[in-house]
């Protein structure tokens, strides 16, 4: 009799999905790509545009990436699941294009065996993303102003 044992943290399999993407994105498909039958916390985050930022109304973001920015999101997650034995399992999108008001710029999902980890690791999953993959966001104002935000890669 043989039986299937789900991958168990610090694998490769850990990280089930990493993508940069044009089409919209859904938390539903960061959420059941982590399912993991010995997770008992999944924290689930999704950043999205705003109509504000620094006391200034926006209205539309636009979103480029390197070549090489979905290598990069994998590499962080598979690194951030090594460092963080209680992960089993990790998904991370990040969208480009011309995104609007309440569009989904990132979701990310991380699961755990308990909910503190979870909600940690997902933060700091979010944070190095944000940091470190070469995407740069590029606003347009309610006043038909537009300017590069936060391009420091």
């Amino acid at each position: 009799m043989s039986t299937t044992v789900p991958p168990t943290a610090g694998t490769a399999a850990t990280v089930r999905l990493a993508a940069v993407r044009t089409a919209a994105l859904s938390a539903d498909e960061v959420l059941t790509a982590v399912g993991h039958p010995a997770a008992g916390g999944t924290a689930v985050f999704v950043g999205t545009v705003r109509d504000h930022d620094a006391g200034r109304g926006v209205s539309a973001l636009s979103y480029s990436a390197h070549p090489l920015a979905e290598t990069r999101i994998r590499e962080i997650a598979e690194r951030l699941a090594a460092e963080v034995p209680d992960i089993l399992a990790v998904a991370a999108l990040h969208r480009v294009g011309d995104l609007v008001v309440g569009d989904a710029a990132i979701a990310v999902a991380v699961a755990t065996a308990h909910r503190a980890p979870a909600f940690d690791a997902c933060r700091e999953l979010v944070e190095r993303i944000k940091h470190q993959v070469p995407i740069w966001k590029h606003q347009t104002y309610t006043d038909g102003d537009r300017d590069w935000v936060n391009c420091t890669h």
